[in-house]
């Protein structure tokens, strides 16, 4: 484990480096040929290297050593990332749409070559990261996040060529800020999912898929359940989830009896529904409180 956690460290690191050589080369590149639209893809490969320096940074944290403060360890360090990403890019998106709409009043001679090759620059550099970062995009959600930023940041790349092509055979210079919008377009349209999935997990909603009520209807159907109720269900990162609920049981049972109960209900959350970390904490008839299973 520690040897592929090396491993990917080594492929984020020579990501880095490709994503600050596309930036510096099409920022360069776009000031001499006046092409908007190679300068947001620079801005776009700009936020995709910060995405890839920050899920290299967040992965470090998210093996630390747990400690008497940081209980849960940094590994919520993945989920900040990758809401922090989300903003830069949003920011970014904008920005390049309103310099758009600024391009199609005053709309600027073009030099389609540098355009052009910069554009290629990037589409190589970029799906050499893909490349990399392929096998581990499904480690966690920021890694994943930098990994679509890096495809995207590919076919960006691809449209810029295409429109270096257009304005080379007819000079369709409104093609310029045309790519531009698609490319923050897309930007937006992408970004979004990921600053809702990391919102909802810093905000420790429940998935989507795992309904409070119907967990607690699965579980009381189990011998000697009465009901189960002031469930709380969240996920620490993308990939592990807690549950924590009062399980009220018929009968008033000693400690020790009540254990076999409480394997057979972790055995059917962990294998029915995908929870990791559960806790429970069981009443007698006599106990209850009279709430329903809602998760806060």
């Amino acid at each position: 484990m520690a040897h592929n956690h090396m491993h990917t460290h080594q492929r984020l690191g020579i990501t880095i480096a490709l994503n600050v050589i596309i930036t510096l080369a099409q920022v360069i590149g776009g000031l001499i040929s006046g092409s908007l639209a190679l300068i947001s893809d620079a801005l776009h490969n700009l936020s995709d290297g910060v995405a890839v320096v920050l899920a290299y940074v967040a992965d470090r944290l998210g093996h630390r050593e747990r400690t008497a403060k940081s209980t849960f360890g940094f590994k919520r360090a993945e989920i900040l990332a990758a809401f922090i990403n989300a903003l830069i890019l949003i920011a970014i998106s904008f920005y390049l749409m309103v310099e758009a709409i600024k391009r199609y009043v005053d709309p600027h001679v073009i030099d389609f070559r540098w355009m052009f090759w910069m554009g290629m620059l990037g589409l190589v550099a970029n799906g050499f990261s893909v490349f990399l970062l392929h096998a581990d995009q499904h480690r966690n959600l920021n890694i994943r996040a930098a990994y679509l930023h890096l495809m995207g940041d590919a076919l960006t790349s691809l449209a810029v060529i295409a429109g270096s092509v257009c304005i080379w055979l007819w000079d369709w210079y409104w093609i310029d800020p045309t790519v531009t919008l698609m490319i923050s377009l897309y930007l937006l349209f992408h970004t979004y999912k990921l600053l809702k999935e990391s919102t909802e997990i810093l905000m420790q909603f429940a998935p989507d898929h795992l309904v409070p009520a119907e967990i607690a209807a699965r579980l009381t159907r189990q011998q000697a359940v009465e009901r189960v109720y002031h469930i709380h269900i969240w996920r620490l990162t993308d990939k592990t989830i807690h549950f924590e609920g009062h399980v009220v049981i018929q009968h008033d049972l000693k400690l020790s009896e009540t254990e076999a109960i409480n394997q057979e209900l972790t055995h059917i959350l962990k294998d029915e529904f995908g929870i990791e970390h559960i806790t429970l904490q069981f009443e007698c008839n006599g106990a209850q409180h009279h709430q329903g299973p809602v998760s806060h």
